[in-house]
């Protein structure tokens, strides 16, 4: 299904990456002496809509480095989310597994319990890849757990600079309990200046220092923004009226915020994707590193999610599909696209695939690799599944079909024809809609049961319990 217009693209871009991709799909190609084994810089987006990109149907901002991006390498139009919200996606992308197979997966929104994290032992997408060889860093959000008992250096990053927790000031760097939270490891920083420009900076220095080790090198690039608060460049005054009214929901900013912040919020992260993109080209490494550019989950209350609706917290298509745009020099063509069904948790097998290593044999992974959707082809058929604590959301997608619940009432929709999930076809297809149905309970029979106690714990406050439907 081709939803939105394709970049432009030139005749030179198309020809781009024919040879590796013939020999993924099995057609004979050249014999090359084997290359260094891809770098791969993971970037990501938060709280980024469907359509918050121009080259995703954005209209009244434009973002001309990610789009620049896309004409270079693939968009997928059926990208999704492991999750609406951002710690049970991160759990997902960095295990490889359906983030519900794990206490911590199942805490958003409030993942800042003390006792609830990410493993140290869990075999991650970074410590894997550093068995195999590669330097690895986190470099923005982690959002897994609270030190110093869940770390980013406990679970396979050798270098982490950022934030800990779901998000902070732009300018004060602290979090919801008034606290500064930046790190460069273990030690606290303190450092002015502006959130988005201080990861890519910090990013800039690694990737420059990265072309002159001998290692291939991992970097999730992983920037706060567009979430809120809602503070573009130049935003100091906003920033110092929030710290004046205090920690807590001041931060989340129920009061703030215009499309018009929105517009530079994004467009800034564009740009400095764009000056990323430029020191990977300068250092030399661009034509051996794999970069893919995506969010964590749907979009929150300034995005632009059409032709679907619902937002962040919702399992509507809304509050699941994404962006992502992979470039990977000599396996995706320029400005081609896809509408192979892809989803967060998929990049672990993608990633240590081109490593050339395997999946830890003890976690074997939900997702797969996608590969094969990158040259053209099509991936091997499967559902996706998806539940949310709040008003009892399920969800499962299989071919052009998705069933949903809410509450107490059920859907089937055709996603294919009916993207905005309006016309309910359960009456007219039971026997898929049981089928799906039947498959989403036996799923779910697998994963650890949801803690009801995880919605109540922790952080409290009228605002929140009204945006997020908690009971406090």
């Amino acid at each position: 299904m081709a939803l939105i217009p394709n970049p432009k693209i030139t005749r030179r871009d198309a020809l781009a990456g024919g040879a590796a991709a013939a020999a993924l799909l099995g057609a004979p190609a050249l014999a090359t002496a084997p290359p260094r084994r891809p770098n791969i810089l993971y970037i990501m987006a938060d709280d980024m809509g469907f359509a918050d990109l121009s080259c995703y149907g954005r209209t009244d901002y434009a973002t001309p480095r990610i789009d620049a991006l896309a004409r270079e390498g693939l968009r997928f139009t059926s990208a999704y989310a492991n999750s609406c919200v951002c710690t049970a996606t991160r759990v997902a992308l960095i295990t490889g597994r359906y983030q519900y197979r794990l206490p911590i997966g199942l805490e958003e929104p409030l993942a800042d319990r003390k006792d609830v994290g990410l493993p140290a032992g869990e075999p991650t997408l970074p410590a894997q890849l550093k068995a195999a060889g590669y330097a690895t860093s986190l470099i923005g959000k982690w959002h897994l757990g609270s030190f110093p008992a869940f770390d980013p250096l406990q679970s396979g990053y050798d270098h982490f600079w950022g934030i800990r927790s779901g998000g902070v000031d732009y300018y004060t760097h602290k979090g919801t309990d008034g606290k500064l939270d930046l790190w460069d490891g273990p030690t606290p920083v303190e450092q002015a200046g502006y959130l988005t420009d201080m990861m890519a900076e910090h990013a800039i220095a690694a990737i420059g220092a990265g072309g002159k080790q001998p290692k291939p090198w991992f970097m999730s690039l992983h920037f706060t923004a567009p979430h809120w608060p809602w503070e573009a460049l130049g935003d100091e005054a906003e920033s110092r009226r929030l710290e004046a009214a205090g920690p807590g929901d001041a931060l989340m900013h129920y009061d703030g915020g215009s499309l018009a912040t929105y517009a530079k919020m994004v467009t800034r992260l564009d740009y400095q994707v764009g000056r990323v993109l430029d020191t990977l080209a300068a250092s030399g490494q661009a034509d051996n590193t794999i970069v893919v550019f995506t969010s964590d989950n749907g979009g929150e209350r300034f995005s632009a999610t059409w032709p679907f609706s619902g937002r962040k917290t919702e399992l509507l298509e809304g509050g699941l599909r994404i962006p992502a745009i992979v470039r990977w020099p000599g396996v995706t063509t320029a400005g081609s696209t896809s509408d192979a069904q892809v989803i967060s948790m998929d990049w672990l097998p993608t990633f240590l695939a081109a490593a050339g290593a395997a999946p830890d044999a003890a976690r074997k992974p939900d997702g797969i690799d996608i590969r094969p959707a990158m040259v053209g082809g099509s991936l091997p058929e499967r559902s996706l599944f998806w539940r949310y604590k709040n008003h009892g959301q399920q969800a499962a997608r299989s071919g052009k079909w998705k069933y949903l619940k809410i509450g107490e009432q059920s859907f089937l929709f055709d996603v294919v024809a009916d993207p905005m999930e309006r016309a309910n076809l359960k009456a007219r297809e039971p026997e898929v809609f049981k089928a799906l149905a039947t498959a989403w309970a036996e799923w779910d029979e697998t994963m650890l049961p949801l803690d009801a106690k995880s919605f109540t714990h922790g952080i409290t406050g009228k605002n929140l319990a009204d945006h997020y439907g908690v009971v406090d």
